[in-house]
């Protein structure tokens, strides 16, 4: 500890991050804290990242829906979205004005690679006068398409405010079962999958239950709904990690990214976390180094094309006034 650069920060990783690994962190961490007073930025991290970033230069962190209401209380000039691209062009899409920096182009998502506005239009021709509630792991182009967002967190809340019998909800397969089956609401999916929460099963779930007696099982509703209905809890990430604070299981599986563990529990040292692990790529595309190389370059700036800028932001902002 006495040759750390940075111990204050250090202590709250010591339990996951090994102090070798950390002392090869600190050179990037201190650049970026000193970059963030000089440029006048702030570091938005979803709750997929690694321990470092998370916990060594994040100013604001959480799920999809936290980092978009957070966005607006920004007053930095600059924001760097340590997530992936939807995310970014989220945050720029609620501070038109500020410059916002993701550190790799190539961090994207399974399920805003799966539909387009196009596909919206010919959705809408198939069933019209169906409300199109958008996942917000979507493009902007395809937000603009729609008529409101969902975050996986106020889903439920976002179907039900509408008041109507039947919904289009796109791109998550699995979400749209999952709020169908706790809604009531007759909704029609599309055919997009998160390539990390998919690949959970439910024989996987029996079999953690067996080897770990008594373990409580938290499902993203990323998951298929056989995967959900086999948990004892489904949620977001922000859910789960309140689950976590107040019900504290003696042993806890969070069935999505496995950095989310990771992050959750230096929070609750006395709670015994089990880690299947699914990495999501895109996520990890995002490092201490890239993030310094955004600052100090000023890359790579995401912009919002303003033909559609104004009503994708329409849609985000029908979210969070829900």
């Amino acid at each position: 500890m006495t040759d750390l650069r940075l111990p204050h920060l250090y202590d709250r990783v010591s339990r996951i991050i090994p102090a070798p690994d950390w002392m090869l962190f600190e050179d990037d961490i201190a650049a970026i804290l000193d970059l963030k007073r000089e440029k006048n930025a702030v570091i938005l991290a979803h709750n997929y990242q690694t321990p470092e970033i998370f916990h060594g230069v994040a100013d604001i962190v959480g799920d999809s829906l936290a980092l978009a209401r957070k966005a607006v209380e920004v007053d930095a000039e600059v924001i760097v979205l340590a997530g992936v691209h939807f995310m970014a062009e989220t945050a720029k899409l609620l501070n038109p004005g500020k410059t916002v920096l993701i550190p790799d182009t190539q961090a994207g998502c399974s399920l805003a690679d799966s539909i387009t506005a196009e596909d919206i239009a010919l959705l809408r021709e198939a069933h019209p006068g169906v409300p199109v509630v958008t996942y917000v792991n979507t493009s902007a182009a395809v937000k603009a398409a729609s008529d409101i967002c969902c975050t996986s967190g106020n889903a439920v809340r976002v179907v039900e405010s509408l008041g109507v019998p039947k919904v289009l909800m796109i791109p998550d397969e699995y979400l749209a079962r999952n709020v169908a089956r706790e809604t009531g609401v007759e909704i029609v999916a599309w055919k997009g999958r998160c390539e990390v929460h998919e690949l959970f099963t439910a024989e996987e779930v029996r079999g953690l239950r067996e080897s770990w007696p008594g373990v409580t099982v938290l499902a993203h509703p990323e998951c298929p709904p056989e995967v959900v209905a086999e948990a004892d809890f489904s949620g977001s990430t922000a859910v789960m990690s309140d689950f976590v604070g107040t019900r504290k299981p003696a042993r806890v599986v969070l069935l999505t990214e496995c950095s989310m563990s990771d992050n959750v529990a230096l929070d609750h040292p006395d709670v015994e976390f089990i880690r299947p692990c699914n990495l999501c790529p895109h996520m990890k595309r995002i490092s201490l180094r890239n993030i310094r190389e955004a600052l100090e370059q000023g890359r790579h700036e995401v912009s919002v094309d303003p033909a559609i800028a104004d009503d994708a932001r329409r849609a985000v902002e029908r979210m969070l006034a829900v």
